[in-house]
C-alpha cells in the first residue's frame, strides 16, 4: 500500500499542468548525461538550482507568489564547480544571474554596449575585457559538454524538471550531485483548483486554498531508486 506520503506526492505530479517542451528537455538530459558517461570513467555530475519559484494563484496567470532570489549564488557556485571538473546542469529562475555574468551590469544588454557612428554595435570600453572573459568562458563551458542551462519560472515547472534531472542521473551513480540553491516556495495551490481567469477587483478576496509543498522535501533520493 502506498504510503500517504507517496499519494502527497503523486497527487502533486498529477495536478501539475504539463510541462512545456518536456521531450526537448528530455532529450537534452539525455545527450549531456551520454556526453559526460563513457566506458573510460564518468564525469561528475552536479545538478545546481538556482533563483526562486513562483506559485500560480490562477491558471491564467497575473496574480502569484514568488520567492525572491537573485541567483549569484547558485550562478557562482555552478563556476566553481566547474573548474573543479563537474560538468553541471543549471537548473535556475529564468531573469536571474547566470554562470560567467557576475562581472556584469544588471542590465548588461543595454550597457555593455553601444551604437557607433556607422550604426556598428560594439562594446563600450570600460566593459571590453568583462564581456570578453563572459562569452569565452561560458562558450567554452557549453562547447566542453561542462553546462547545460534549463530555465524555469514556477513551481509546477521546477519540481517536474528536478524529477526529471534526478530520473535522468540514475546512471551516473555516485557521480552525480544535486546543490539546491533555489529559493522554493513552501505552499502551493493545486492546478485544478485555480479560477481559469483573472477575477475582476471586486472579487479580489475571493479564497483559494495553500498545500504544503513540506512533503517533497529530502524526495529527490527515491526520484533516482
Amino acid at each position: 500500500m502506498d504510503s500517504p506520503l507517496n499519494s502527497e506526492i503523486e497527487s502533486f505530479f498529477d495536478s501539475a499542468p504539463p510541462l512545456n517542451d518536456r521531450a526537448a528537455i528530455s532529450q537534452k538530459l539525455k545527450e549531456f548525461i551520454a556526453l559526460n558517461s563513457s566506458e573510460s570513467g564518468t564525469r561528475r555530475v552536479a545538478c545546481v538550482t538556482s533563483g526562486g519559484t513562483t506559485v500560480p494563484l490562477e491558471q491564467r496567470c497575473v496574480r502569484y507568489i514568488d520567492n525572491f532570489s537573485s541567483g549569484h549564488r547558485g550562478a557562482a557556485s555552478t563556476e566553481h564547480l566547474i573548474k573543479m571538473g563537474y560538468a553541471v546542469i543549471f537548473l535556475y529562475r529564468r531573469g536571474t544571474c547566470e554562470p560567467y555574468c557576475s562581472s556584469l551590469p544588471d542590465d548588461a544588454f543595454l550597457e555593455c554596449f553601444e551604437v557607433t557612428e556607422e550604426s556598428a554595435v560594439q562594446v563600450c570600453q570600460p566593459y571590453s575585457e568583462a564581456v570578453k572573459r563572459a562569452i569565452r568562458d561560458h562558450h567554452a563551458a557549453v562547447a566542453g559538454g561542462l553546462l547545460l542551462k534549463l530555465p524555469f519560472t514556477t513551481i509546477f515547472e521546477y519540481l517536474q524538471m528536478l524529477q526529471m534531472i534526478a530520473v535522468s542521473s540514475r546512471s551516473l551513480g555516485p557521480c552525480s550531485m544535486f546543490y539546491l540553491a533555489a529559493a522554493v516556495s513552501d505552499f502551493y495551490v493545486p492546478w485544478k483548483s485555480m479560477v481559469t481567469i483573472h477575477e475582476s477587483i471586486l472579487h479580489t478576496c475571493s479564497s483559494f486554498v495553500l498545500l504544503r509543498l513540506h512533503f517533497m522535501l529530502g524526495k529527490g533520493r527515491s526520484f533516482r531508486s
